[in-house]
């Protein structure tokens, strides 16, 4: 959304918050925050902020100071991650709601593309195989069908299911992709619903099918929670969604539990990483988490499948 009517002149201060207020940024008056442009000390939000050697600048001192698409790389506008700012901070988001969307139509006209789509470890079952023959499955990942891990991210059957996705997706995606910058926000949400299928493939039976976002979905929880936490905004609400999703996840059959938790602890490790490596070396430590998380996944996948053959 254009917020150029809210913007006051280059140069020009906001009257300072009254005592005991939480000040709001320049360009978008709805948004609190605590963080100030090192140079005019105008109040910024995640959407405007830009990393700098020292704290962050707003964008128009960056303008300023180079000039919209001016100077050396290092001083052209940057997120808070070190990712280039855009024109549209949803695009990722938006591109990944319609693939969603999509693949759930698709499935609703022909519910057999479902069986090849969801994630499941091996098929037939081990039981399923008369007592003496060796079991081979046809069928799943063990069966070499590793793409099912990318192909149930993004299936759903149920339509509460995908809404609940989708909806979490918009609300958390578009913050943290104008955050991280689109090459890192997607990363953030291919690699964590792989953690997430990861886990389930782990830990729930070989024959157990699983499918939906929910492990990309809630890796997004996770880097929210670091993200509100790097920018020291207050917790309570994001800790509080959190642990209700959390309860959801625990006190309601057929839910694959292995794949929120998969998905939560990939998505705060890599969303730290990316947040908080330092600037001197931020690609290393930003892209290097990321291999660490994708190898751990291949790790555990390759260890399961040779217990299940």
């Amino acid at each position: 959304m254009d917020q150029a009517s809210n913007n006051p002149p280059p140069g020009e201060r906001q009257d300072p918050p009254g005592p005991g207020t939480t000040p709001t940024c320049y360009r978008h008056p709805d948004r609190q925050t605590g963080v100030r442009c090192t140079r005019c000390d105008r109040p910024i939000c995640p959407d405007c902020m830009v990393s700098a050697s020292v704290g962050f600048h707003c964008p128009e001192c960056v303008r300023a100071g180079s000039g919209p698409g001016r100077g050396p790389a290092s001083t052209r506008p940057r997120t808070i991650a070190g990712g280039t700012i855009t024109a549209d901070p949803r695009l990722i988001t938006k591109i990944l709601i319609a693939i969603n969307v999509a693949v759930f139509i698709a499935i609703q006209v022909n519910d057999r593309l479902l069986d090849h789509l969801v994630l499941v470890g091996s098929w037939p079952p081990r039981d399923m195989v008369p007592p003496g023959l060796p079991y081979h499955p046809t069928d799943g990942i063990a069966a070499g069908q590793w793409y099912l891990l990318v192909t149930s991210m993004f299936a759903h059957q149920a339509v509460w299911h995908i809404v609940f996705n989708m909806l979490s997706l918009w609300w958390l995606g578009g913050p943290l992709e104008a955050a991280l910058g689109r090459a890192r926000f997607l990363t953030l949400y291919l690699v964590s619903g792989l953690a997430g299928g990861a886990l389930t493939y782990l830990l729930a039976a070989p024959s157990q099918a699983s499918l939906g976002a929910s492990g990309a979905i809630y890796g997004l929880f996770g880097a929210t929670a670091v993200l509100v936490r790097r920018l020291r905004y207050d917790m309570r609400p994001v800790i509080a969604l959190l642990v209700i999703n959390l309860i959801f996840t625990f006190s309601i059959s057929g839910i694959a539990w292995q794949a929120h938790i998969g998905g939560l602890i990939g998505g705060v490790a890599m969303a730290y990483a990316m947040v908080h490596a330092p600037r001197e070396r931020r690609s290393l430590v930003q892209w290097g988490t990321c291999a660490v998380v994708l190898v751990a996944v291949v790790v555990v996948i390759v260890a399961r499948t040779a217990t299940i053959t």
